[in-house]
This record gives structure tokens, sequence and C-alpha cells, in this order.
């Protein structure tokens, strides 16, 4: 694809007006709206910006003067560095539910690909400091829907994010990273290696400048897109106060469905998502209970959906000890090899198995899935 062909027409001057000071989503769709292009906004005087709804005349001389600010040129080039692509509201590449939210991103940053299949998404996220039960059921939930053809959407943070999109990597599916930086900060630092694996079965995307550090307050907008993009919200362990419960109630506004994985009654990392069964989210065990909370266009798939999770229901629940059934790849069984019925730290499992950390991350959660193996707490393995 030609550089002229890989971001949106335009693209550097809705990058200037995005990035004008007290221009978000929605100022930015009524300034349009009152405009007609984002040309006529440029061109505009700050008397004919406080005709549009919310902009006073403050408001109207501080987007005015910042408004040319942002070096759009410089931001293309460090994006075609990176391997970035950018697109804007009007692309006909722009996700299409995110487009019919009331606060889309005027611009969207992405590293890797978007397909139309990506529309049949769902979203699973959870804390950070999550437990393995937690760490588990959002493998196990990635792996199902992802090897019956949903895309596996979350926000790469450490926990229940990453072990969403570690299950649908085991699975061979698409997973899709929304950022809450700019895609040439990776956050947290650790998940270097699968921000790579993602990028090269799905995509990591962002709203972001690609400079823009991860600060707190950019992850509740980024919440937001997960839940935009997304037909339904699962949530895997939160507390009473988590992120994943912000992504929860946004979903309820843009009217999307939210699912959530019961947890201990005793434990503070299951409150929130217990919190939101008691307030009517769906109680989900397994992915027909998913296609069942979504309606319609999960009536169209269940069949398919329930096919597809019985064979690989199938796989997992083989005999445990019958490695051959599994049809292991290469890296599977070079670390299974590696295993034995005492605990093995993961350490001894990158010094003994000759394979990139990445790979051996990936290679264990299958493992788990397959029921051949358990992860026992401080990062140690052994064979079922």
């Amino acid at each position: 694809m030609r550089k002229e062909q890989y971001n949106s027409v335009d693209i550097d001057k809705w990058l200037r007006l995005v990035r004008a000071e007290n221009v978000g989503p929605v100022t930015f769709a009524r300034l349009i709206e009152q405009f007609g292009s984002v040309d006529r906004v440029l061109g505009a005087s700050a008397s004919e910006m406080v005709k549009v709804e919310g902009i006073g005349f403050k408001t109207a001389e501080q987007i005015a003067s910042t408004r040319d600010k942002f070096d759009a040129a410089a931001e293309l080039e460090r994006a075609q560095k990176l391997g970035v692509w950018i697109i804007n509201l009007e692309d006909s590449r722009y996700p299409t539910l995110l487009k019919q939210i009331y606060d889309p991103p005027p611009v969207l940053y992405i590293k890797g690909t978007l397909t139309n299949s990506d529309n049949l998404g769902i979203a699973i996220v959870g804390s950070r400091r999550c437990s393995l039960y937690g760490q588990e059921q959002a493998g196990r939930f990635a792996h199902l829907l992802s090897a019956a053809g949903f895309t596996i959407y979350s926000g790469m943070a450490r926990g229940i994010d990453t072990a969403a999109h570690k299950g649908a990597l085991a699975a061979d599916g698409r997973t899709i990273a929304v950022e809450g930086c700019g895609l040439a900060n990776i956050f947290p630092p650790e998940n270097k290696e699968l921000f790579s694996l993602i990028t090269q079965s799905g995509a990591c995307i962002s709203e972001l400048p690609l400079n823009y550090e991860p600060l707190a307050e950019n992850f509740p907008s980024r919440n937001r897109i997960i839940a935009g993009m997304t037909l339904g919200t699962i949530v895997v362990e939160a507390p009473l106060r988590s992120g994943a419960l912000i992504t929860a109630r946004v979903a309820l506004e843009y009217n999307r469905e939210v699912m959530a994985v019961p947890g201990k009654i005793d434990s503070p990392l299951s409150k929130g998502s217990n919190l939101l069964i008691k307030q009517g989210a769906k109680l989900i065990e397994s992915v027909e209970d998913v296609t069942e909370a979504l309606g319609h266009i999960g009536q169209q798939l269940q069949e398919h959906v329930s096919e597809s999770a019985e064979k690989t229901r199938e796989k997992v629940e083989a005999p445990l000890f019958d490695v051959s059934q599994l049809k292991l790849s290469e890296a599977e069984k070079m670390i299974y090899d590696c295993l034995s019925h005492e605990p093995v730290h993961i350490e001894q499992i990158i010094a003994e198995a000759d394979l990139s950390p990445g790979s051996i991350n990936a290679g264990l959660i299958s493992l788990q899935l397959k029921g051949l193996i358990k992860q026992l707490p401080g990062s140690s393995f052994l064979k079922n």
C-alpha cells in the first residue's frame, strides 16, 4: 500500500484540529456539523465558533490559537517509521460499531490490521491485580470465543487483559488491544512481546498521539473505545473501584451487552463483577451463555459457536497425558518436555527451551487451556 493510500485523506488537517485545545470528540463533531468540513473549521474565526453549542468565547479563542500548533507532518513521519497508519471518521476502514457511538474518536492510530470480521467482537476486561482463577477464566473464554470466530478486545493491561489477549492468540484467533497511551509507547513494558504478537494477529490501536505517555487520565477514554468497538463486554474479576466497571457502564450507555463471570463471594477481587450480576448483567459460564446474551445476533451464531466450542472442549478434555491426540505445535512440545510433575519456574523453562519469551508465554497459556499443565503462584508450572 502506497503511503498516500495508507492514511486517511486530509489526515494532517484532522490531526491539527483534533489536537487543538479543548477539542474532544464531542466538540469536534459539533464543529464539523456547524461548518461542514475540517477545512472550514480550520479557517473559522473565534466569533464564528461561538455559534457552536457548548463553545464560549474563551474556548473559541483557545481553539483558534492552538489549531495549528500540532506538527502533523512530523507525526505522520513518525507513524510511517513505526508502521502505524492513521484513519479518520470519514474513512471506509473506520470500525463500523465504533462510528455509531455518540463520542467516537475523530482519528485512530492503528498498528496491525482491521477486518470486517472484527465487527464480531467481544471485550474481556478485568482487574490488573487478579487471581489465578481470574486469569484462567479470561484465557478460557477468550480461547473458546476466538476459536469460534469472535475477535477479542481488551486493553493489554496486566492481569485479566493480558490473559484475554493470550487466550485468543493461543487459539490462533484475532485480538485487538486498545491502548491508553500512544503507540510509540508499550505499556506495561513487560508486554513488549505481546504487543508484537497482537499486531501480527490483529491490531493495537489508540486515539492518542504516538508519544503520549500512559497517564491514568487516559484510561477511562480508552475504555469507551473498547466498549464501543464490541457487541458486548465480559467482566472478569473486578473490584468495586475498577476500570473494568467503567467499561461495563459505558457499554450499557452504548446499548451493548454486559456480561460477568461470577467470582468467590468473599473475594474483594470479585465484588465489582458480582455486583454487576446483581444489577442485571448476564451471568456467564459458557460461550453458549455469551451467544444467548447477544440476542438476535447470538441466535444466528449459536449453532456455529456451539459446534466450535465443542470441538475445542474435546481437545481440552482429552485424556490428560495422551499428548499425541492434541497435535501440539513444536513449541508446545518443547515447553511440555521441560516440565515434570514437580513445579518448574518459568525462568528455568526459558533457559532450557530454545524459544523466545513471547513464544514460551503463548505456549504455556495454550498448554493450560488444553489441560496438560497447571500454573502455580510465583510463575511456576507443572504437568497435570
